[in-house]
């Protein structure tokens, strides 16, 4: 690891980087559409699948957050040592294909074997597409791009419900006139026609030009001369019980063996009384997937626990592989809250997001089609202009106060959005709901752009990777996995959809703390980046 003297480094934009920009862009709104279609549609799968609200969420949340979370990692690690053009194309293929075959399925159980798909597939994209979007903006306008990544999540979003309402309503209209092509339901065609722009996208993905890792902060980073067994080592160390033979492999010390075995019998307690919990407030008839019968309270906190012992044996495999990226991302304050910020703040916009449509329909008596039209047209609209005003905003608070201007924005955004959310969700009418959201979604677009700022900033260039992954772990382990399903289960147990959804704002208390904290510490703790590295730590990690 090299570095170059903070007046050497790149501060032009170079060629090539606007239309690398609009790809990842692309591939984030494509990512967002197949995985959020699912909240349009859910009254329609419901019906025709007899579930309930536990079990959607559990399906939009749970088997798409293990998945997207376990894959994570040894994508992540893969987009850190490999070709990231091509990583992205290879998954977008592949999370494309699985969309498609949601398409196909008549049963709880191919759908879910369709989202776990989903989940792999896309558990490339943000690690890939942050660490080489990088690698083509220069430092002092990273607030700006994470700002245009973030407004293409509101437009995939926004899309998912346009698209995915209006074209199950137009299928089930030629259903019922006797004039569709093929015997399939509305939600079922609305996912097939979901699945094709991602094809489209792979194949320029896989032509765009791969660029230098690292030129843009001024820090060479050796090739890896191995990202594939790397990546194989990384996923052999966090999957549960493969892990304890590389611990074997590796000599790792008594404590920690002792710490893993401690958390795993923490864990296991700990979801078997959640498990009772859930079913005392919520009973619900036992399910079957993959020839298996167990509760769906049973799979949720199942899936959460195995995604915890992940995240242990994550952090304690890399303390023992590469001390340095543990020590880099560990040793940082700012960092850990930033992540956990990110998750609890998970909780509440899945939470919201999963069921925003189903809320609408129920309460305003809103048909699927007008729901898709009305608030997919306004929540990507407000969702892109929202981080395009937020993210230059904080690039430019950065300057004036560093490490402290972005922590602000992130600040204002989620602290007050908590707040209106009672104005929004309480109005009378559809229309007044819509005039409330515009001004709702405004203030919390705002958080993305400087958070995610923030946290790829505490890291060094090839550690990128690796860092979207653990994020998204603890994102989607904590957020995805948890948001979406405790709204439904508590639907289930009180019939109040609309306060089950407000009543998931109570996290905004811990994240309004966690992030005076981050903007009292941030810039002192990206100073010392290479102090933690290490002066002799090495450039790349071991497999």
């Amino acid at each position: 690891m090299r570095d170059v003297s903070p007046r050497a480094l790149p501060t032009l934009v170079p060629k090539g980087a606007r239309y690398a920009l609009a790809l990842v862009a692309l591939t984030n709104a494509v990512s967002l559409l197949d995985r959020q279609i699912l909240a349009i549609l859910a009254p329609a799968i419901k019906a025709d699948l007899h579930v309930g609200d536990a079990e959607m969420g559990l399906l939009f949340g749970t088997v798409f957050a293990l998945f997207y979370a376990l894959f994570s990692i040894p994508l992540g690690r893969l987009a850190d040592g490999w070709v990231r053009t091509r990583l992205l194309s290879i998954a977008l293929a592949f999370w494309s294909a699985a969309t498609a075959l949601g398409g196909l399925a008549n049963s709880f159980a191919v759908l879910a074997v369709s989202r776990l798909g989903v989940g792999i597939g896309e558990a490339a994209s943000q690690p890939a597409g942050t660490s080489m979007i990088y690698d083509y903006w220069p430092k002092h306008r990273r607030g700006f791009v994470m700002a245009v990544l973030a407004s293409a999540i509101a437009l995939g979003i926004g899309g998912s419900l346009a698209l995915g309402g209006l074209a199950a309503e137009w299928w089930d209209g030629l259903a019922k006139a006797g004039q569709a092509p093929i015997a399939l339901r509305g939600w079922q065609f609305a996912l097939i026609v979901a699945s094709l722009p991602g094809f489209v996208l792979a194949l320029l993905m896989w032509r765009l030009r791969e660029p230098v890792r690292g030129a843009m902060d001024g820090i060479d980073t050796a090739p890896d001369p191995h990202p594939f067994r790397a990546s194989g080592a990384v996923f052999a160390a966090v999957l549960p019980g493969l892990h304890w033979i590389v611990f074997a492999r590796r000599r790792a010390p008594r404590a920690t063996w002792a710490f893993n075995f401690g958390a795993l019998a923490l864990i296991v307690a700990a979801m078997v009384t959640l498990t009772h919990i859930a079913n005392g407030l919520s009973p619900r008839p036992p399910m079957t997937l993959l020839g298996l019968t167990f509760s769906a309270h049973a799979l949720q906190w199942g899936v959460i626990g195995f995604g915890l012992l992940v995240i242990v044996n994550l952090m304690q495999s890399m303390r023992i592989a590469d001390p340095q990226a543990f020590r880099v991302m560990t040793k940082s304050p700012t960092l850990m809250m930033a992540m956990a910020v990110g998750a609890l703040q998970s909780v509440l916009n899945y939470g919201m997001m999963a069921f925003n449509p189903s809320f609408i329909i129920r309460y305003y008596n809103q048909s699927m089609a007008e729901t898709a039209w009305q608030f997919g047209l306004l929540a990507a609209v407000m969702g892109i202009v929202g981080p395009l005003i937020w993210g230059p905003l904080s690039d430019t608070l950065q300057k004036r106060f560093p490490g402290a201007g972005r922590a602000y924005v992130a600040l204002f955004a989620m602290g007050l959005s908590p707040i209106l959310s009672f104005w929004v969700y309480l109005a009378p009418t559809a229309g007044d709901f819509y005039l409330r959201f515009v001004f709702y979604s405004l203030v919390l677009t705002g958080w993305m752009p400087p958070l995610y700022a923030i946290i790829y900033d505490q890291v060094l260039p090839r550690m990128r990777g690796i860092t979207s992954s653990v994020y998204l772990l603890v994102m989607t382990i904590l957020g995805l996995g948890i948001g979406p399903y405790v709204v439904g289960l508590l639907s289930d147990a009180t019939g109040n959809l609309r306060w089950s959804m407000l009543g998931i704002n109570a996290v905004g208390v811990p994240i309004v703390i966690l992030m005076l904290l981050i903007a009292r510490r941030a810039q002192r703790d990206e100073d010392g980046i290479r102090e933690r590295a290490g002066a002799t730590a090495p450039a790349t990690p071991t497999a």
